[in-house]
């Protein structure tokens, strides 16, 4: 299992939410590019990138962090938040994200999506479902859909798509565990996809449970800057 660490960017700085709440924001470190440094020493091979000022915008707004990240390290990127337009889309993979993660507007604007996962190719997606009670949530959480994560995902895999990260709102940055029911059923149920763990990790023994279902990786955020977990414990994985 390939642990993928996060950094989230406001104002060009690196922070964390507690449930993607703007007003419950907490600055780590104000030179984002300094704690990529670490993670690449660490041995950690990927990255993911949230523009959060970006998501809260509706376009692309910290590519310039992105770029800083991706010309001096090697971790393979995947860049999401605010990306809404084909203009969107070409700034993050000149700026030098290997992935594009697209979450909300996969769920509003299927049309849209699609058309760019023809004219990349499906293989420069990272598809981000956020779930709350097995149902697709959308616009920072605050709206639930009646869609379920399996009829998503079965329709863009259907579409190419092989890599996926999905987050349980109700955990996310709570450092509360992980939802490894929930991910089982959905590996059981598509076992061929690339399945990436997110929200809820806050020691070594959820990634390890997590690596026990079959997860092909883990999103580690909050865990790594309050602690409960060192660079040095994920180096086994």
């Amino acid at each position: 299992m390939q642990i993928i660490p996060a950094i989230d960017i406001i104002d060009g700085k690196c922070v964390r939410l507690t449930q993607g709440d703007y007003e419950q924001k907490k600055i780590y470190n104000e030179n984002p590019l300094e704690v990529a440094k670490e993670f690449e020493d660490a041995g950690l091979q990927r990255l993911h990138l949230v523009d959060l000022d970006g998501a809260k915008a509706g376009a692309v707004k910290n590519w310039k962090v992105l770029e800083a990240i991706a010309g001096k390290t090697s971790l393979v990127i995947d860049f999401g938040g605010g990306i809404k337009t084909e203009k969107d889309v070409n700034i993050v993979f000149d700026s030098g994200a290997a992935l594009a993660t697209i979450g909300s507007l996969a769920v509003k604007n299927e049309f849209e999506f699609v058309k760019w996962l023809l004219t990349y190719g499906a293989e420069k997606f990272l598809l981000g479902a956020d779930v709350k009670d097995e149902k697709i949530t959308v616009g920072g959480w605050l709206e639930t859909t009646d869609i379920t994560i399996y009829d998503f995902l079965q329709k863009y895999i259907g579409h190419g798509v092989q890599q996926v990260f999905c987050t349980d709102v109700s955990k996310d940055g709570l450092l509360a565990g992980p939802s490894t029911a929930l991910y089982k059923k959905i590996i059981e149920r598509f076992p061929s996809l690339h399945f990436i763990a997110s929200g809820g990790v806050s020691n070594v023994a959820d990634l390890e449970a997590l690596a026990e279902i079959g997860c092909t990786g883990a999103i580690v955020g909050k865990a790594i800057y309050e602690n409960r977990i060192s660079l040095d414990e994920l180096k086994k994985f």
